[in-house]
């Protein structure tokens, strides 16, 4: 016991010392600053403090106590901040959530990535696909070759077992013999050497047949390798001579005889049928030796058709190699049978390709011969007709022989009937359904006497058929005369003769001076408005009236005529001008008397115009004196159109004599200063030309002098075929009244080559042949204005062909860079260029053919040449061109021969005191 009063049994250590021992090292947690008070001055005091007041053990329950509600709160502490944190995020998240979504370039490159992606693995399979069917399409074929190879095999082997098993049963036949003495000498058993002899007749036919077969066959093998018929040999003989060589009859039946010896199953007996199989064999020598002429591109057809030539000689070249004795094996005839019938499949699908494009050409040609024939067949006077009517006929023939060789006799006929009456129903100029004769039209009789006098019989007299100054004075008395002839809608006698030398059914057109006339009309209204205004008008009403009263008496030819009585009476200048200047001038009596007369003045087409001027006369009387004015225009129109139409005959008997005389008043004395400057500069160009195209001769000849008319042409092309305006100054003085023709020329030149590019590029980018022929698509284009934007171009070809999008975007920049060109009246884009130059050399080559075999051979070919130059479409609007120029050429010339004739008298002593 203790004498303290201590539990006996329990001793306390001192405080320092029960510390040490009952310190729990299992409930100890790892020192953290974040997570732990214990090194905390806190946690040290309430230890020590607990540890002090108990004294003991108990005290380290309170400490643990302490720390354990300590570390609670902490970790509730970071969960509440961690669930604050994670409520921060969530709002943010949903903000962003429900913000617009912006497609950043990333996403979008990522996106355009996917698609090139989806696009590449849809080609892939495409190919795979197509790859995986023509992989089955050649395990199938390989699968039935094998099984015909197999079949022929086995047939061989059961003939050779046959044949062995037949051998078996005659040495067995024949084996028994009888008992002889044996005979030890050589000469005994040579004696009873064995000989094989056939049983019957029959057998021994049969092997004496084979025999022959065999001799036969060797001699066709013999005789068709004798020909020297070799890829090597054909491609060192010229194309012209190898032609002729497949075209003999002896090469031919030879050929025939060695098909029939190889098997070729399509040799039948008809003739025709023969010909056509022996010919489709030979043309592989042609194809492989002389590949350039015979194949006109080289596309995936012919290439095709190259590689089974290939094969279908090399087959028949082994064939006659191996084959011992002339005799062939079956499993090489079996190869050749199936390589024949591949290259005859390709042969034809090649020719039926090429036969259309054929076909087309030659009747092109056979059109155009016969559209020359038709120009020139009226001709009287010189021995043209003659000239061209045997070369025709020839050209013509030829032409037809080869037409029906490839469409067959009856469709030939058929196709050139047809296309020869859409032409000559297109060249037949269309002839109005109204009357345009007029009412007061003159008889045969009346006509009789005017044929004499040139400018009476194509204009009216008066002075509106006179050139106006084209800026009057407004001061001179004939002010008013003056701006009034130069509203006049008629043009000028030199023009009209002009016009009618180049076309023999002239007639003036109204349609391209409407807009000319309404603004001139327009301008006059205003200047007599403003005279009548300013009290100064009194000069205007009778020079109207005047220019009406002369242009009215015109119309008769006859002095005593009653009408022209009356409006020589009523309409009299001397009579009005006395009206107006006493003031009893009245407009509706004057309206009045025209609305009555012009009705049986005007030709049975103008009774609606003129029944618009009596039944609805405008309010303003300026106005309707105007109108008045244009409707006696037309009737002097329909007048001259009527003079024209009967007396053109005369009048070409003496225009060239008037038009000399004319462009001497013209010159006044001088020389055409602007056509010695563009002869220059055509024969400058002629002479380039003629340089290069001899930089190819040996340096020893000597070349030709230019000829003028070379000369001439050259520089009439430049003039009529150019993609820039054609200006004044550049126009030279024999020319000026066919400037409107040359503007229109370049203007349809420019959209021609416009076209054209644009349909080669097409065709370019989807791989079609250049020489196809897109007619309806070129139409369409070709009404399209230069202001419409390249969809619309693009849709037309579109229309025709699926484009790719890669091809449609290149197709689409091609047309805008071309437009903009054509706006701009250029050609810079290289397309334009080499198509222009096309154009201009195959036109310079037609109008400078010097005899009628040239001509007639440049005119047969230009289907062929413009065809093969990416313009097919565009033959006859290329050739209406050749036709119009050849017209103004043979016009100009013989007008204005004499002064020509000085230019060039001129330009050779310049060119020898040069010299």
């Amino acid at each position: 016991m203790s004498s303290d009063g201590e539990v006996p049994g329990i001793y306390s250590p001192p405080p320092h010392i029960a510390a040490r021992i009952y310190r729990n090292t299992a409930s100890r947690r790892k020192s953290s600053a974040a997570s732990s008070r214990r090194n905390s001055m806190s946690s040290h005091h309430s230890g020590r403090s607990t540890r002090s007041a108990h004294g003991g053990p108990q005290s380290t329950h309170v400490a643990q106590h302490l720390r354990r509600a300590s570390i609670i709160q902490d970790r509730k502490d970071k969960a509440a901040n961690r669930n604050a944190h994670a409520e921060k995020v969530r709002l943010r998240a949903a903000l962003n959530k429900a913000a617009p979504r912006i497609v950043t370039n990333s996403e979008e490159r990522a996106l355009a990535a996917q698609q090139a992606r989806e696009r590449y693995l849809a080609q892939v399979k495409a190919n795979c696909a197509e790859e995986v069917k023509r992989s089955k399409r050649v395990a199938e074929e390989q699968r039935e070759k094998r099984a015909a190879e197999h079949l022929k095999l086995k047939e061989d082997m059961e003939e050779r077992h046959a044949e062995a098993e037949r051998r078996k049963a005659l040495l067995q036949a024949n084996q028994r013999r009888a008992r002889t003495v044996s005979l030890t000498t050589g000469e005994g058993r040579r004696a009873t050497t064995y000989v094989w002899k056939p049983r019957h007749d029959v057998e021994a036919a049969t092997i004496i047949q084979r025999a022959w077969h065999n001799r036969q066959r060797r001699i066709v093998i013999q005789r068709f390798l004798a020909l020297g018929l070799t890829v090597e040999a054909v491609q060192k003989t010229s194309f012209e001579e190898v032609g002729a060589l497949l075209a003999r009859e002896d090469v031919l039946s030879c050929t025939a005889k060695m098909l029939k010896v190889c098997g070729l199953a399509d040799i039948g007996d008809e003739d025709v049928a023969e010909k056509t199989a022996v010919r489709t064999f030979l043309s592989t020598f042609l194809i492989l030796g002389h590949p350039a002429q015979v194949l006109s591109k080289e596309g995936e057809q012919e290439q095709d058709l190259v590689s089974k030539a290939k094969e279908l000689l090399l087959s028949f070249n082994r064939i006659i190699e191996e084959s011992p004795r002339g005799s062939t094996l079956t499993t090489q005839l079996a190869e050749l049978t199936e390589v024949y019938y591949s290259f005859q499949g390709a042969f034809r699908a090649w020719k039926a390709h090429d036969s259309s494009y054929l076909i087309s050409n030659m009747i092109a040609q056979f059109v155009a011969l016969d559209g020359i024939w038709q120009t020139v067949k009226d001709d009287q006077d010189g021995a043209v007709a003659e000239d061209y009517k045997e070369g025709i006929q020839q050209n013509q023939t030829l032409v037809l022989v080869r037409l029906k060789r490839l469409a067959g006799p009856e469709k030939a006929i058929r196709m050139i009937k047809d296309a020869i009456r859409i032409s000559r129903k297109a060249r037949k100029n269309k002839e109005s359904t109204l009357d345009s004769k007029p009412r007061v039209a003159p008889t045969s009789d009346d006509t009789g006497s005017i044929a004499a006098d040139l400018p009476d019989v194509v204009g009216p007299k008066g002075r509106a058929s006179n050139q106006a100054d084209p800026s009057p004075n407004a001061q001179d008395p004939r002010y008013p005369f003056l701006r009034l002839g130069a509203s006049d809608i008629l043009p000028d006698n030199r023009t009209i003769i002009h016009e009618l030398m180049i076309n023999k059914e002239y007639k003036i057109d109204l349609e391209p001076r409407i807009e000319k006339r309404e603004t001139v009309i327009e301008d006059v209204k205003q200047a007599l408005q403003t005279s009548l205004d300013a009290g100064t008008g009194d000069v205007w009403i009778p020079a109207i009236a005047e220019l009406i009263h002369d242009k009215l008496l015109g119309l008769f030819l006859k002095p005593d005529n009653l009408l022209r009585v009356l409006i020589s009476e009523t309409l009299d200048p001397s009579m009005i001008k006395g009206q107006v200047e006493n003031g009893t001038f009245s407009y509706e009596k004057f309206f009045s008397f025209m609305g009555s007369i012009l009705p049986k003045l005007c030709s049975p087409a103008r009774d609606p115009e003129v029944g618009e001027l009596v039944s609805n006369p405008s309010q303003h009387p300026i106005e309707h004196l105007a109108r008045i004015y244009f409707v006696v225009n037309l009737l002097v129109m329909d007048h001259m159109n009527f003079i024209l139409m009967g007396n053109a005959p005369s009048i070409l008997q003496y225009s060239d004599t008037w038009e000399q005389r004319e462009f001497s008043k013209r010159l006044a004395g001088g020389s055409p200063a602007k056509t010695l400057r563009w002869w220059k500069d055509a024969a400058a160009k002629a002479s380039t030309n003629e340089s290069s195209r001899r930089s190819t001769d040996p340096p020893s000849s000597s070349p030709a002098p230019i000829k003028p008319q070379r000369i001439y042409m050259t520089g009439l092309v430049d003039l009529a075929l150019a993609a820039e305006a054609l200006q004044p100054e550049d126009v030279p003085e024999t020319l000026e009244l066919d400037f409107d023709r040359l503007t229109r020329m370049r203007s349809d030149t420019l959209h021609l080559i416009l076209v054209a590019s644009i349909l080669l590029t097409a065709k370019n980018l989807l791989r079609r042949d250049v020489r196809s022929l897109w007619k309806n698509e070129a139409q369409k284009m070709w009404d399209l204005p230069l202001s419409s934007p390249p969809a619309s171009f693009v849709s037309i070809v579109e229309s025709r062909y699926a484009l790719p999008p890669t091809t449609k975007q290149q197709l689409t920049g091609t047309i805008t860079r071309l437009l903009a060109d054509a706006r701009e009246g250029q050609a810079n884009h290289p397309v334009m260029k080499v198509l222009l130059r096309k154009i201009q050399t195959h036109v310079l080559a037609r109008l400078s053919a010097s005899s009628a075999e040239e001509r007639i051979r440049t005119s047969t070919t230009a289907t062929e040449v413009l065809g093969s130059g990416g313009m097919p479409e565009f033959v006859s609007r290329i050739g209406d061109i050749v036709q119009e120029l050849s017209k103004v050429a043979d016009v100009d010339r013989s007008s204005h021969g004499q002064w020509y004739d000085q230019i060039v008298q001129n330009v050779s002593e310049e060119a020898g005191h040069e010299a």
